[in-house]
């Protein structure tokens, strides 16, 4: 591995900001941390890069215990959502800042200097001011600057967090590819579910300093390790439940669940796929309280009597209209039995 974490902890007073946490980062892996504010994720960012100390625990890169090893010798690159780009120095002075303390020769910076400009699509700015540059290309260049020392881990701090939403879509498109093309490793936090599952070979859910969840952007998406990391996600439709065999009694009534499910008092949760609109007297008796545009679709968001809203997917076409009664069935394929 190329990095390891044991037990690392990070306390504030007595609270454990980070929390015995144990992580493996493999050679050319791209690792999202994903959780809200306060889970622990950017703590663990920086004690990585050697900007927070360890409590207890320790951080081990390529082999190496990094205790003691001050933030500058660790051999990492580390960009921050604010960019910190140097304003008093053009693009080219930003990029060739880490070649140049590494004594790299005046014709060795200029060639970084290029090269990384064409990866990152802005070929020709060098003598650009960084004041002039629009959002995304300070991004770019940020980019290229944490990239400019060859490091062999790469640490991004909610990278696309300060772009519009338009901009930050097609940056982790070409960050993916970028990543790809260098062979770089990555180790990444955001908050942003839809940045980390496009970027990520792995995804890591945070809450409270701890690891809550693990796996490919697939393995999570489709079986959350429990109702906080489905609620972090997106998922609303998540209930109390008591499976017995392939039925599960919820709030909603019986509802079917996928075979070899968890048995006994478990969570559900009802993708909204899987919440179907029938007529009003064929299903679950709702009334449409609410209605939200979601580009590709409308999330639709039903009332029943006695039981919790349900969110569900309709096409733009089909969707009833807020104060219709309409009826729901469930289609079990798309209900998971929380662990």
């Amino acid at each position: 591995m190329l990095l390891s974490l044991r037990d690392a902890t990070v306390l504030f007073g007595r609270q454990p900001v980070l929390d015995a946490v144990d992580l493996d980062v493999a050679e050319h892996e791209v690792v999202c941390v994903l959780g809200p504010s306060g889970s622990g994720k950017s703590t663990l960012l920086r004690a990585v890069a050697g900007l927070q100390r360890l409590d207890a625990g320790r951080v081990v890169l390529d082999g190496r215990d990094q205790s003691g090893v001050p933030a500058h010798k660790r051999g990492v690159g580390l960009m921050f959502q604010d960019h910190q780009l140097f304003p008093q120095r053009d693009v080219a002075g930003n990029i060739a800042f880490g070649p140049r303390m590494r004594g790299a020769s005046r014709a060795r910076q200029q060639e970084a200097v290029r090269e990384l400009l064409e990866l990152v699509g802005l070929p020709g700015a060098a003598r650009r001011s960084v004041a002039a540059l629009s959002g995304g290309e300070q991004q770019r260049v940020a980019l290229a600057r944490a990239l400019a020392p060859r490091p062999r881990l790469l640490m991004l701090d909610e990278p696309l967090g300060q772009l519009d939403r338009s901009l930050r879509e097609r940056l982790v498109v070409e960050l993916r590819e970028l990543f790809g093309l260098l062979g770089t490793t990555v180790l990444a936090v955001t908050h942003d579910q839809s940045e980390a599952f496009a970027l990520a070979d792995r995804v890591v859910v945070m809450r409270d300093g701890r690891i809550a969840q693990e796996g490919t952007p697939l393995q999570v998406w489709q079986r959350p390790a429990d109702a906080f990391v489905a609620r972090f996600l997106g998922f609303d439709n998540v209930a109390e439940a008591t499976v017995t065999g392939q039925v599960a009694v919820t709030p909603w009534g019986k509802v079917p669940v996928p075979e070899d499910s968890p048995q006994g008092a478990r969570t559900v949760l009802v993708r909204p796929a899987g919440v179907r609109i029938v007529p009003a007297d064929d299903g679950l008796r709702c009334t449409v309280a609410a209605r939200t545009f979601r580009g590709t679709h409308v999330a639709v968001h039903l009332q029943p009597q006695g039981a919790p809203r349900l969110e569900v997917a309709c096409a733009l076409r089909a969707a009833p209209e807020v104060g219709d009664t309409v009826g729901v069935e469930f289609d079990g394929e798309e209900i998971v039995v929380l662990g």
